[in-house]
């Protein structure tokens, strides 16, 4: 039997001869880079799965195993230089994806003319919720873990998650904090930014989008957009994703009691109406 460390070191070799077969060609500098961003606990799964059915409908070798990360496994953070060069690693003809901030040095390498982006982001409300189950349940590495398994229930958890905490060497961010990238990169007009729920309600409409997008660049997909749209709907099976939860919005309204409302609205102020999710705070 193959072990989990050989898969993964031959994987990108089997993915290459995959491609070669599907397209008959050695070369697959043709289509533009393309590189899908998210928001953690955002529904970055859902759009890699989209993103590897772009290998079948235009010749791309296949999606990138692991994101690029500014936070490392074992704590701490990667420095900007080591950002970029995670990014410029990504080989052609690969689809790369991560959770990258959109510093000066990001943008300046992403966002061209000649590249396609896509950034998912989500209600930071049923972010936060996916954060605390993911956290607390799922992944025991996860930073904010051991701490959350102290706290007497979801409740105390959800509040911690809304304000931030800095303390005895653990340190997370408020709501508020965590959300001003996002803002950066919906500023970017190279940057096709999709909210999660869109993708769940008014999926056609964002899929035909993301292909627009490519197109876009001046490059032409090989596939009928009809077949196109089939083969990303095909693509998307959420349940795949080892940690996928749930796949729903509005999951917030089953965990927020009134006390977690008002410390959202005092900790995050016009977060929520700013990023068009509400027209005021009187949610």
């Amino acid at each position: 039997m193959t072990s989990p460390s050989l898969y993964r070191l031959l994987r990108p070799t089997a993915r290459y001869l995959q491609a070669v077969w599907r397209w008959k060609r050695f070369t697959f500098h043709e289509a533009p880079p393309v590189f899908g961003n998210a928001k953690p606990k955002s529904g970055s799964h859902l759009l890699t799965q989209i993103l590897g059915g772009f290998c079948q409908l235009a010749p791309y070798l296949y999606v990138e195993a692991d994101p690029v990360r500014t936070v490392k496994a074992a704590g701490g953070r990667f420095t900007q230089k080591e950002v970029l060069a995670q990014i410029q690693r990504i080989p052609p003809g690969v689809i790369g994806w991560g959770y990258v901030d959109a510093t000066p040095e990001n943008v300046a390498f992403l966002c061209q003319p000649e590249r396609v982006n896509y950034f998912i982001y989500r209600d930071p409300r049923d972010m936060l919720v996916s954060h605390i189950f993911f956290a607390t349940d799922m992944h025991e590495g996860h930073g904010m873990h051991e701490y959350y398994q102290t706290l007497s229930d979801f409740d105390e958890r959800l509040k911690v998650a809304i304000t931030g905490i800095n303390r005895d060497g653990l340190y997370m961010v408020s709501v508020k904090q965590r959300y001003e990238g996002v803002f950066q990169w919906l500023e970017q007009p190279h940057v096709l930014c999709i909210r999660f729920e869109d993708l769940i309600h008014d999926r056609e409409r964002i899929l035909n989008q993301m292909l627009d997008q490519v197109e876009k660049t001046g490059y032409r997909i090989p596939t009928p957009r009809e077949k196109s749209l089939e083969i990303l709907r095909e693509a998307i099976q959420p349940q795949k994703s080892k940690t996928f939860r749930s796949g729903r919005t509005g999951e917030w309204r089953k965990y927020f009691k009134p006390e977690h409302k008002a410390l959202f609205k005092e900790v995050a102020g016009d977060l929520l109406i700013n990023l068009g999710y509400e027209k005021d705070n009187d949610w």
